[in-house]
């Protein structure tokens, strides 16, 4: 079933199998099934054996997957370029609150951009859970920056618990927040659950929804004007207007800038889209199979950028602008930054570099499989989605 995956290390396997006997013995002791959700939280986070908790290389090509930020500076430069006018507005006090750091290619990068631009923040703090990666950000960040930058730098174990103005920025973050899912039977809203067959092996089940994801789902289909059909299974976080609330935090005057692969509401809840939009990454191979190997693959789910509108809105921000990746990196000078590189590099540099462009911004890479959605108060943040707005497809 899984021959085209690369088998783990022998230490590799050990390590998931601790977790997965942790696991069952959560399963049995919550009466013999667990919510997804709470599967999902497990095996990414649970400290010391979840994927991104243990100490395994996650990002680029010794990784499971690639982010924007680790094909190179574009990315983050056209970011910064967004950026830099409402850090100027805010003034010297302004701060950026990075939410998971990756590998802190992007802090490097955009760190670097708006030094360069005039335009650095009094603080940049990344909000890091994982002390395998907040110690791998750090020795790249000080080896990296120039020390008066780097001092700028600082790690966060929770959001800012003070009143601040500045900007909070998240890649590929909520793609990986732990997700319930539904399932429709007979009419009635059911969640999915995690439970174990005759030999202890991970398998589907369901109980009753509670009132909130229960109300969650009808939400969803009297914003899509149809019920779903029996047997219809997704995805849904009808706690992504708290968690937006709990991450700003005391924001008062500045702008979120949120990227990830998704869809608007309509999209996702497609009557074809029967299963939802989970699945595993593990070794730059994509799979459905959840359940194998807990903690040494990612697991995932799209993001319903009208949920995030919504959620963004509800908690007294002013949506800005929504747009594909390719457009939010054009209207933000990734041409003009290409070009500057350009001069500055070798002809395998140059080749490199149309290499990373292209993975950006093509429709059938990066381009239009990933959205960016800004929210701002008191500031303006329009100009960032000059160019291929989509607000209205929300």
């Amino acid at each position: 079933m899984h021959s085209d995956l690369p088998l783990p290390e022998s230490d590799a396997l050990a390590h998931s199998e601790q977790l997965a006997a942790h696991l069952r013995a959560e399963i049995l002791a919550q009466g013999g099934a667990m919510p997804f959700s709470r599967f999902m939280e497990l095996v990414l986070y649970a400290p010391g054996w979840g994927y991104y908790s243990a100490g395994a290389s996650k990002f680029g090509a010794a990784g499971d997957f690639v982010t924007a930020p680790e094909l190179g500076t574009l990315f983050a430069a056209a970011t910064a370029n967004a950026l830099a006018p409402v850090l100027r507005q805010l003034g010297t006090q302004a701060r950026v609150l990075e939410l998971g750091g990756g590998s802190g290619a992007f802090a490097e990068a955009a760190l670097r951009h708006l030094a360069g631009l005039g335009a650095l923040p009094a603080r940049y703090a990344i909000l890091e859970p994982s002390a395998d990666l907040r110690q791998r950000q750090r020795q790249r960040l000080q080896g990296a920056l120039d020390p008066a930058v780097f001092a700028r730098v600082e790690w966060l174990d929770r959001p800012f618990e003070d009143e601040w103005d500045g900007v909070l920025f998240a890649n590929e973050v909520i793609d990986a927040l732990p997700t319930p899912r539904f399932l429709i039977d007979q009419g009635e809203v059911y969640e999915e659950t995690v439970e174990l067959d005759g030999e202890g092996r991970f398998v589907r089940g369901a109980q009753p929804a509670d009132m909130l994801l229960s109300a969650a789902v009808r939400h969803l289909e009297r914003y899509l004007e149809r019920p779903f059909a029996d047997g219809y299974r997704s995805e849904l976080l009808p706690q992504l207007p708290y968690w937006i609330q709990a991450v700003a935090g005391g924001l008062r005057r500045g702008a979120m800038l949120f990227v990830d692969y998704g869809y608007t509401r309509a999209e996702f809840y497609q009557d074809d889209r029967r299963d939802g939009t989970l699945r595993a990454f593990y070794r730059h191979r994509v799979h459905n199979d959840v359940y194998l190997w807990p903690g040494l693959q990612d697991i995932t789910a799209s993001v319903d950028f009208t949920a995030l509108a919504e959620a963004g809105t509800g908690a007294g921000f002013d949506l800005a602008g929504y747009c594909h990746q390719a457009g939010f990196l054009f209207g933000n000078g990734i041409t003009g930054l290409l070009e500057e590189a350009d001069e500055r590099t070798d002809e395998v540099g140059r080749v490199r570099l149309r290499e990373q462009f292209k993975r950006l911004t093509l429709p059938t890479e990066m381009g239009e499989r990933f959205q960016v959605m800004g929210f701002s108060r008191d500031v303006d943040l329009s100009a960032a989605f000059a160019m291929g707005d989509l607000t209205w497809r929300l």
